[in-house]
């Protein structure tokens, strides 16, 4: 390679490590900003007493599943809207991400009249006893008025990443839970003439905080649509695409989310009690690191979009390039902090010491880990940027079959953790770096590819 040639592969580079810096870091604190909701419900909460703190773990758990989701209204609103970006076409980006957010709509509507009707039978469903179920119940219905607002905020935000701003979904999630924090201190225990509501005023709070998030996010959006000419009614057709390119995203989260619950359920059979809490602190320290990987995601998902939109296939193979060398990269540095930190991370969380002495080796096995992890998400998040759903639904069917197995035979928890770090990531890893080689998810154009 000449000198010239190795100057602009290096400036190319630094380009993309500056895209991807100015995409992920916006994202990343977005990430860490949204489980604050329910750690500032569960600050407030627990001074009201232990049975309204387990209520709201329960709701908590309906919520986040009910939430988590819908996912895909982040995730394929920025692949459509970033092809047709890369296209120049930002008006058929807009009318793009228009269609995704009142799919979320749709979606909260329905969702928020069959969770109210149905909280009775979720909340019997965890078996919780009866002062805990009402608390629960208290909570969950009031809550559930804030799903509309929630999705919306996942479609909108998608529409700005795949306009290449996350930024501002960052300020909407600081200002949000700022909100949060500000409106559970009145509500819960009261201020001059507001009463104090107790746990309802919790859930009150963060569906008010939920709602003006959304709003702002929606001014936004809406401001930027008019500037381009794109309409702002319900079209559906347009609806109707956005929920038909869904199905394969939900399957995909579906099969992600049913291999912790075989985890979950696997560590209940490695031992007695102080293996499951050893799991959820594992469990809960994993997908907080995931934050940082799957802030890059984030970044892949963007730009790969808008440089597919753009039909720029050999741009995309170079940024995919580097954007695995950041996962991995990573990867590696979660896992060494991980590492380092595993011996004294046990006593931060619990004082029980065989939860201290079972948490040390599982948390070493995470960390080495990571850089496979730090791969799967990266790839994870291309794949999602070209529209690649069906292939990572089938693919993540394969692998939970593959690791169901792997995860019930485990004989201990440390060689569960074995089982999951290596035995499905791997798996995953396997499937997304062989689609990855080939050309089959190469499609460009502003249309997402139909398989």
């Amino acid at each position: 390679m000449s000198h010239s040639s190795r100057r602009d592969a290096t400036a190319a580079r630094r380009t993309t490590d500056r895209e991807i810096l100015r995409l992920a870091v916006p994202a990343f604190l977005a990430l860490v900003a949204e489980p604050l909701f329910l750690l500032a419900d569960a600050a407030f909460v627990g001074h009201l007493g232990t049975p309204q703190l387990a209520g709201l773990g329960i709701a908590g758990a309906v919520l986040q599943t009910a939430v988590g989701l819908c996912v895909f209204l982040a995730y394929g609103t920025t692949a459509s809207v970033a092809r047709h970006v890369g296209a120049g076409d930002l008006r058929g980006a807009l009318v793009q991400g228009i269609d995704g957010v009142w799919l979320g709509v749709v979606i909260g509507a329905v969702t928020t009249v069959a969770g109210i009707a149905a909280t009775p039978w979720l909340v019997a469903a965890f078996g919780a006893s009866g002062e805990v179920a009402d608390h629960a119940t208290t909570y969950l219905r009031i809550a559930f008025l804030g799903t509309t607002p929630l999705l919306v905020m996942l479609a909108t935000t998608g529409v700005l990443r795949g306009l290449q701003d996350t930024r501002t979904p960052l300020v909407a999630a600081v200002v949000g839970n700022l909100l949060n924090i500000a409106l559970n201190g009145m509500l819960v225990y009261g201020v001059g003439p507001l009463p104090a509501l107790g746990l309802r005023g919790s859930a009150t709070g963060s569906v008010l905080a939920q709602t003006l998030a959304a709003a702002f996010l929606v001014v936004v959006v809406t401001r930027g649509a008019r500037a381009h000419g794109a309409p702002l009614r319900p079209d559906l057709p347009g609806i109707a695409a956005a929920a038909h390119a869904a199905v394969a995203l939900v399957v995909r989260t579906l099969t992600l989310r049913a291999a912790l619950l075989v985890s979950t359920y696997a560590a209940t059979h490695t031992g007695g009690d102080a293996d499951l809490a050893t799991h959820q602190l594992a469990m809960t320290l994993w997908t907080f690191l995931a934050f940082a990987l799957d802030a890059i995601a984030i970044a892949a998902q963007a730009i790969t979009g808008r440089f597919l939109g753009a039909g720029d296939v050999t741009g995309t193979r170079r940024t995919t390039r580097r954007m695995i060398q950041w996962g991995l990269a990573s990867g590696v540095v979660t896992g060494l902090a991980l590492a380092a930190l595993s011996p004294v991370l046990g006593r931060l969380f619990t004082s029980d010491h065989a939860v201290q002495q079972l948490l040390a080796p599982v948390l070493l096995v995470a960390a080495l880990g990571q850089p496979i992890a730090g791969v799967v998400f990266v790839l994870d998040g291309v794949l999602i940027g070209a529209g690649d759903g069906t292939y990572l639904a089938w693919a993540g069917l394969t692998v939970l079959v593959v690791y169901t197995p792997m995860a019930l035979a485990a004989p201990t928890l440390t060689w569960l953790w074995v089982a999951f770090s290596f035995g499905f990531m791997s798996a995953r890893a396997a499937f997304l770096l062989h689609r990855a080689h080939g050309d089959a998810w190469l499609v460009t154009g502003t249309r997402l590819p139909r398989h």
